[in-house]
């Protein structure tokens, strides 16, 4: 009789490198020989920049050894293949940090999907530079933090931020309608793992009253949009995006009622995407693997 294994041990392991035969091949077999069983596996070939990536989900055997261990021996084959990888391990809840001004939609959305267990974060902290929002964190539990920030208080301001993210052990900073620009030191070092939600079709109608702005133009066609945070203002590498039709009739508080909804169910998304290790950064695009 064969024995039944338990996978309940389970990794992810993402990597992108230049396209080449046998990768696939080699990382299956690697996998097989430490004991790991494959239960979820994608491939993408980018035939315009020749790069090649990969997410894989496997699940440990009794012969498997640990994390550090398993790491050690891919090392090889890393090495062989010119892979830039990172191993994941399913069990840990990533530590999430919430930013937010006065709308508290995306807030809201975000909370009520982790309480409800839809999105599997460990909110660490709500910051604000009001105090509108401070009763909703209080209903579900979240400390929260006004930090008030003035053009001549910014650096004090983000260097609170920052410190919390560090006495936290923060993992992901998530922009829900942060209506404050960071400084591109800020956005340098948290790099790759801060994600804000935009209210258009990136880069179109920026700065306030952006459906106002839609509104005035006529537009049929109203977005949104999640990417991750760069020096460059709006111009990270998008994660989701998400429209909806719209027409003449609609008011500029239409629209904007509109927008909420898209502006929740996008950033949900990509937040999901993103600790599920869906994503791939490759210079100014994503692979995401959803």
């Amino acid at each position: 009789m064969i024995k039944q294994q338990n996978f309940d041990q389970r990794y992810i392991l993402n990597l992108s490198c230049p396209d080449q035969m046998g990768i696939v091949a080699d990382v299956a077999s690697f996998l097989a020989q430490q004991g790991c069983n494959i239960l979820e596996s994608a491939q993408f070939d980018d035939e315009l920049s020749g790069q090649f990536f990969m997410r894989t989900v496997f699940g440990t055997g009794d012969s498997t050894p640990n994390k550090k261990n398993l790491e050690a021996s891919f090392g090889p084959i890393a090495k062989r293949f010119s892979i830039k990888w990172q191993l994941h391990d399913q069990k840990n809840k990533p530590r999430v940090l919430i930013m937010v001004s006065k709308p508290g939609h995306c807030l809201n959305d975000l909370l009520y999907r982790v309480s409800i267990g839809a999105l599997d974060i460990d909110v660490v902290g709500i910051i604000s530079n009001h105090p509108d929002q401070e009763s909703r964190a209080k209903f579900y539990g979240v400390p929260y933090h006004h930090l008030p920030v003035s053009p001549e208080t910014k650096d004090k301001q983000e260097a609170k931020v920052l410190n919390i993210i560090r006495s936290t052990n923060t993992e992901l900073i998530v922009l829900a309608r942060y209506m404050q620009i960071l400084t591109p030191e800020t956005c340098q070092k948290l790099e790759g793992r801060i994600i804000n939600i935009h209210h258009s079709f990136l880069p179109g109608f920026k700065g306030a009253k952006p459906y106002h702005q839609a509104y005035t133009k006529g537009v049929k066609l109203i977005g949104a949009t999640a990417h991750y945070v760069t020096p460059n203002l709006d111009e990270g590498p998008i994660i989701d995006q998400e429209t909806t039709r719209v027409t003449h009739a609609q008011t500029p508080e239409g629209l904007e009622r509109l927008g909420r909804d898209l502006e929740n169910l996008v950033l949900a998304r990509a937040v999901r995407y993103h600790v599920e290790q869906r994503v791939i950064i490759h210079q100014d695009r994503t692979v995401v693997f959803n």
